[in-house]
């Protein structure tokens, strides 16, 4: 029976694997293979429109802009190329992973099927494959649902640990943005994206910042945990006061809490936030309202919420365009009035750098509700600067729309760590201690992965990661104990799945005071098949 079972999901599978289209909703359409499909661009906003007002999509670069010679006279193109070298990496070790399949399942029968498998899995995908998942390939067939995440969590692994090896986005190099952030009258940016994966390039790609200088949590809707951050707040003014890191107490800065919310221009009533019904005004105000009752409970603890700084940022997932809420200097932000970066891009496309700085400047002291703080200001145009950077970047990649309007997560991130996953649309994030407390996000990320690959036959893939300081006495072995407590909240939470092979877990630990990778506890892929257990 349970041959029988799997060998119709393989038949499911590989009917449709070669024309997959991680597209929409888990919706597929017909395509090439992952390895050499091409983008179609979509329709966009022409340039030089005026400024949409509240509640309108923001303007993007020109359907067929990747043609013209002009780049923004503030592009970065360095940054662009190193980004660029990196996701096409990174994301096509992941796309390799299905035609590879799809040719295994066609040898399986074949004499010698091991060495050849072997030998093709070593020359595509860099790795030998599990050998307990070929040895009996020629009488019951392939499990290709479990292969399939056997090479999922190989790949992310190597990546893994390759990020932390050789930093490939600079993004431990935080001495010039450290300085700068202090300028502007703020000791540490703390971002809160929303979980869903179109938004896990941010901090990298989207505001071009160091990631080791930014504390990111995702929560799905940016909802973030209130008490949690109020927890981080106190950590980092102790160490101001006792070790004056990043600065000492006595200098006049701030905590600066972001929230970025998402929307869609291309498909606003589908492809905006699911925790929000992709309704961006209720994703604004869900967002500034979480902002304002962490600096109530800052100033309702201890009495000091001018030590508190909020900004509220919009994404559009479709361009990487931002809608940025210029706070006045009292804090007091506007939901009506934003500055839309796609717009400034048209706005300043033929000035000097020069000109479109100033540009830049004055454009994010208009958009204040009234007299606004100097060193947001700088901050903002910062960001403003940056954000153009990554216009340009989806212009010449995509034609200025990316053409996956919708999820296409490759697997779902469980527990704490993953800095490195700085790429849009590779991870859903699911933060949590427990799985009671994070269930919401991780239902919501199962959703979405289900959507995608169950159609076709393929499995969940879900990494359980929790980072630890190996300075403190017994913190791996409690790492480890929590990956296997979360494991066994998954295995129980969602056992139909995990019974009928649609769900995979990976349990990795690490320790984040050093540069080394990943310790990988134990997988579901694994003899035992058992996870954590």
């Amino acid at each position: 029976m349970l041959t029988r079972r799997r060998s119709r999901r393989d038949s499911l599978i590989w009917a449709t694997a070669p024309t997959v289209h991680r597209h929409g909703r888990g919706a597929a359409s017909p395509q090439p293979s992952p390895i050499t499909r091409t983008a179609q661009p979509a329709e966009a906003t022409p340039m030089g429109e005026a400024p949409p007002p509240h509640g309108h999509r923001l303007s993007s670069p020109v359907k067929g802009a990747r043609s013209q010679a002009r780049l923004h006279p503030l592009t970065d193109k360095a940054a662009n190329h190193r980004l660029q070298a990196y996701e096409t990496a990174v994301k096509s070790s992941f796309d390799r992973i299905l035609p590879v399949l799809h040719d295994l399942a066609g040898l399986q029968r074949d004499k010698g099927f091991i060495g050849k498998a072997q030998a093709l899995a070593e020359q595509t995908l860099g790795f030998r494959l599990p050998d307990h998942l070929l040895n009996d390939a020629w009488i019951k067939g392939l499990d290709l649902p479990r292969l399939h995440a056997a090479c999922l969590f190989e790949t992310y692994g190597r990546m893994a640990d390759g990020f932390f090896a050789h930093d490939p986005l600079k993004g431990h190099d935080t001495r010039e943005f450290d300085t700068f952030l202090q300028s502007c009258g703020f000791h540490l940016m703390d971002v809160t994206p929303c979980a869903d994966g179109r938004l896990a390039h941010t901090i990298s790609y989207v505001l071009r910042l160091p990631f080791g200088a930014v504390r990111r949590r995702s929560f799905a809707g940016a909802l973030f945990d209130v008490e949690d951050t109020v927890s981080k707040w106190v950590e980092v003014e102790h160490a101001r006061y006792r070790a004056g890191v990043p600065n000492t107490a006595d200098a006049p800065t701030r905590y600066l809490k972001t929230v970025v919310y998402h929307f869609s221009s291309r498909n606003p009533a589908h492809e905006g936030c699911a925790a929000h019904g992709s309704d961006d005004d209720a994703a604004a105000r869900a967002g500034l309202e979480r902002l304002r009752a962490f600096r109530q409970a800052v100033e309702n603890g201890f009495c000091c919420g001018a030590s508190v700084a909020l900004l509220l940022i919009g994404l559009d997932t479709d361009t990487d365009a931002l809608r940025i809420h210029v706070p006045d200097a009292q804090g007091h932000t506007d939901l009506q009035r934003s500055l839309d970066t796609g717009h400034i891009y048209h706005q300043t496309l033929s000035m000097t750098p020069e000109a479109a700085r100033r540009h830049i400047l004055e454009q994010v002291r208009r958009q204040a509700p009234a007299t606004p703080d100097e060193g947001m200001v700088t901050l903002i145009a910062r960001l403003v600067e940056n954000n153009l950077s990554q216009l340009d970047y989806v212009v010449r990649r995509h034609d200025g729309t990316y053409p996956d309007q919708g999820h296409a997560e490759r697997f779902i991130g469980v527990g704490i760590g993953f800095e490195e996953i700085q790429l849009r649309n590779l991870t859903f994030f699911a933060y949590l201690h427990t799985v009671e407390e994070g269930a919401a996000d991780l239902d919501v990320g199962c959703r979405i992965l289900g959507g995608l690959n169950h159609p076709h036959g393929l499995p969940i893939p879900v990494v359980i990661r929790f980072d630890y300081h190996g300075q403190v006495p017994g913190a791996r072995e409690r790492a480890i104990a929590r990956c296997q407590q979360v494991d066994r909240a998954v295995t129980e939470r969602y056992a139909p799945l995990i019974r009928d092979g649609l769900l995979h877990r990976l349990l990795v630990v690490r320790d984040c005071d050093t540069r080394g990778g990943l310790e990988r506890v134990a997988t579901s892929t694994d003899p035992s098949g058992r996870g954590g257990h």
